[in-house]
């Protein structure tokens, strides 16, 4: 499983010029699922994702998780993330976990966060989706599970 992880100020996602998520303060996540995935994997990334303190203090330090910063989270769904770029210049997508698997882990992943009170907006599996951002700082990892 890997996740790209964008703090943000806004950002929304659109299918067919209509809006599906919209969130002020908080993260853009891409994530992507893998043939070795496991339902645990979909927990752990949940539970790394809500801890991270990438969000500023009064100090101006990166101290506080999208909790105690009272932020959402829109989560979008991107298969091609588990190309490496190792070999060659066409991207290949064999280590994506199938459609119908992937598109169960997302809903979970997606639950699993709604479960720990944390405001989630989707985008929709599988569609040709606009994404629109405004990244804080920028602020940007890459995780991998």
């Amino acid at each position: 499983m890997k996740v790209v992880i964008q703090r943000v100020r806004e950002a929304s996602v659109s299918v067919d010029k209509e809006i599906t998520g919209s969130i002020k303060h908080g993260f853009l996540l891409y994530v992507c699922f893998e043939e070795s995935d496991e339902i645990e994997t979909v927990e752990e990334a949940v539970e790394k994702i809500i801890k991270l303190r990438i969000f500023e203090d009064h100090s101006g330090k990166m101290n506080l998780n999208i909790t105690q910063s009272q932020g959402a989270i829109l989560s979008i769904s991107q298969f091609t993330l588990s190309w490496d770029g190792k070999k060659g210049h066409r991207p290949s997508f064999d280590k994506s976990l199938n459609p119908t698997q992937a598109k169960i882990f997302y809903r979970k992943f997606n639950d699993y966060l709604k479960e720990k009170s944390i405001p989630v907006e989707m985008g929709r599996f599988g569609a040709d989706m606009q994404v629109s951002s405004i990244n804080d700082g920028p602020v940007t990892f890459h995780l991998s599970f």
